[in-house]
């Protein structure tokens, strides 16, 4: 999986259609809410025709071998969930954040 930089990916793939896992659409209106922006940023997402990809009905083994096998953050685990879900169902970009490294580290 690469990461890209979701705007970078909205704008190379305008007609695309885009997913979300649960746990980062979590996230990502979690910050919102804290600016009690939850509804708009719900609103911008359908707006953007970005579509929730659901966890699969075995998502809680197959999440704990990522874990254990990666020592990777759950979040980042569901994360690493969802494109595989997606090529299973025809293939859909996944944008994720863009990590950058501390300032002067």
């Amino acid at each position: 999986m690469v990461a890209l930089d979701a705007g970078a990916l909205f704008a190379a793939n305008p007609t695309e259609p885009m997913t979300i896992g649960p746990v980062k659409q979590t996230e990502v209106l979690a910050r919102a809410a804290q600016e009690n922006r939850d509804q708009q940023m719900l609103a911008d997402l359908q707006a953007l025709r970005v579509e929730t990809t659901a966890l699969p009905d075995d998502a809680g083994l197959r999440l704990a071998r990522l874990r254990a096998h990666t020592s990777a953050k759950m979040a980042d685990c569901c994360v690493l969930l969802t494109p595989e879900r997606q090529f299973a169902r025809g293939g859909t970009p996944v944008a994720t954040p863009v990590r950058r490294p501390p300032a002067g580290g």
